[in-house]
């Protein structure tokens, strides 16, 4: 075998695996999204149930296309499983990365890894129960006199989908704030003095990544905040910890 070939056989068994691990995160969500579809109409009941409890009496939300009803859950449901598939597909990840890892980064991923996946749920979660009914709330109680609110439902699910990953992908702040203190790119300390710019920063993200009402900015850009609080602290710890490690040693019984 030649010096060439050899190079290039490390290679192709790289791509060999990516392509398993690719598979194997497909056939992961399929399997999630086909268990799920046949409750593709219950899914969507239950996301906007939040709507539907504020609406006024006599109102309803509305399809204004044909394949609406269909191609809306349907959509949801991929979303959904996906969701629900991310610790396997995140573990795929990690799998493939492992070898290259050191002993120290690969008891490090672990945690990160977990932590990620919750955080996002988390994140969902607070969208979910806490910004959705103020938000629609603020919404249908604002609109003028002799207007029905009935919102069509793919404009819905656009909508949730939105403020979803944006408060999945804002809760990992304390993550990303880790990753770059243990990498060594930032140390707590400057992060700390950036404090200002952060929280004007957050209002201003809050402000792109949500709808255009105060409240929805507010309740994105404090638990930025918050969350980036949390990962300097959590930092600060990591630093902490590495730089006193315990060098207590058994003690030796002595005869």
């Amino acid at each position: 075998m030649t010096d060439l070939a050899k190079k290039a056989s490390p290679l192709v068994e790289h791509l060999i695996e990516l392509r398993n691990r690719l598979l194997y995160c497909l056939l992961a969500v399929a399997v999630f999204f086909l268990g799920m579809l046949p409750f593709a109409n219950d899914i969507y009941v239950f996301i906007a149930d939040p709507l539907l409890a504020l609406l006024p009496e006599g109102a309803s939300m509305i399809a204004t296309e044909v394949a609406t009803p269909f191609l809306t859950p349907f959509k949801l449901t991929f979303f959904v499983a996906f969701v629900a598939a991310l610790p396997f597909l995140l573990y795929q990840i990690w799998s493939f990365l492992a070898p290259g890892l050191y002993d120290n980064e690969k008891s490090l991923i672990v945690p990160l890894i977990a932590s990620s996946v919750l955080l996002f749920y988390i994140g969902i979660s607070f969208a979910y129960f806490i910004v959705f009914p103020l938000v629609f709330g603020f919404f249908t109680s604002i609109a003028p006199e002799g207007v029905t609110v009935m919102t069509d439902i793919s404009s819905y699910l656009d909508f949730v989908l939105k403020l979803f990953l944006a408060f999945g992908v804002v809760f990992e702040i304390p993550v990303a704030i880790i990753l770059l203190i243990r990498s060594g790119a930032v140390d707590p300390e400057s992060l700390a003095n950036k404090r200002a710019y952060v929280i004007v920063g957050c209002f201003i993200l809050g402000m792109l990544l949500t709808p255009p009402d105060v409240i929805s900015q507010v309740l994105l850009a404090l638990p930025m905040w918050l969350l980036y609080e949390c990962g300097i602290l959590i930092g600060k710890r990591l630093i902490k910890d590495k730089e006193n490690p315990s060098t207590e040693e058994p003690e030796v019984e002595q005869e």
